[in-house]
């Protein structure tokens, strides 16, 4: 790829970034379809600036991650009224010099459980309260779920406004075989690098019925997904989540369909080669 004066700019912002694989995942999607545009990692302590710089070098947009998905939204010129509910942005479309800001990772994690079809009318679980707890929970609501929202007593205040919000119920997460479930989400970071012999349920609660997807994709398969395929369910490794997200993304910006299996295939070859450098 050559680039020049019509490159278009892309990239995210975060603190810190050094670990994203997003540049990675967007440039190979940008050369395999021929688009002069560069995705680069920016590492900002403020936000404020950032989005000014955004406007200033005119870029096409950019992806928003830990800690600014919240602080973003009061610098751009709209909101989707599903991100303010949500209350975070993780994706920055410029339209003409308008910033517009909307949250794909909701959106990344239906698509990665297969589509709305495959959420509605299911009881599906969600472990966690956080950012990405949210917008899971907010997307699937959306699909007509019927949802569940389960977290530690420690973190049961932020957890029971998550629930009121959704006018759904709360559970602590040791009553949490109390719950029908068909298909269960964690939303934390339990089980992450370099955690990974640990597990938000036992695994005597899963049952050969269920869909169980980790927002965790590092290690690729988490105990909670190693567990859950040996009681038979369907395990979603937590990197779809992640590409999924990365294909409405790119979708918004470019006008056009992402080019899913090379996204793909470069994310997992990346966190293929960091696990075994471990």
């Amino acid at each position: 790829m050559i680039y020049d004066a019509k490159t278009k700019l892309y990239g995210v912002f975060g603190h810190p970034v050094g670990h994203s694989l997003s540049p990675l995942m967007h440039n190979s999607a940008f050369v395999h379809l021929g688009i002069n545009a560069v995705y680069l990692a920016f590492d900002v302590e403020k936000i404020g600036p950032a989005v000014s710089a955004l406007r200033a070098f005119n870029m096409g947009g950019a992806s928003v991650t830990i800690p600014h998905k919240v602080s973003v939204m009061d610098h751009l010129d709209s909101v989707d009224p599903l991100a303010r509910a949500m209350g975070a942005v993780n994706t920055i479309v410029n339209r003409d010099g308008h910033l517009f800001g909307c949250n794909k990772d909701g959106a990344g994690a239906v698509a990665a459980l297969g589509g709305k079809k495959a959420l509605a009318g299911k009881n599906l679980v969600v472990i966690g309260s956080g950012g990405a707890a949210r917008a899971i929970a907010f997307a699937a609501k959306e699909c007509g779920a019927s949802l569940f929202i389960v977290n530690r007593r420690e973190d049961e205040a932020q957890a029971r406004a998550l629930a009121d919000e959704l006018l759904c119920p709360f559970t602590l997460l040791g009553q949490i075989d109390n719950l029908p479930c068909d298909i269960l989400i964690n939303a934390t970071p339990v089980g992450m690098t370099p955690n990974e012999g640990k597990t938000p349920v036992d695994k005597s609660f899963f049952k050969p019925h269920m869909k169980v997807m980790d927002a965790v994709y590092s290690p690729l398969e988490t105990r909670l997904l190693r567990e859950a395929k040996q009681a038979g369910c369907q395990a979603v490794e937590g990197v779809n989540m992640f590409i999924c997200q990365g294909t409405e993304q790119f979708a918004l910006w470019t006008g056009q369909d992402a080019p899913i299996d090379i996204m793909q295939s470069v994310v997992y070859k990346a966190l293929g080669n960091q696990e075994k450098n471990l």
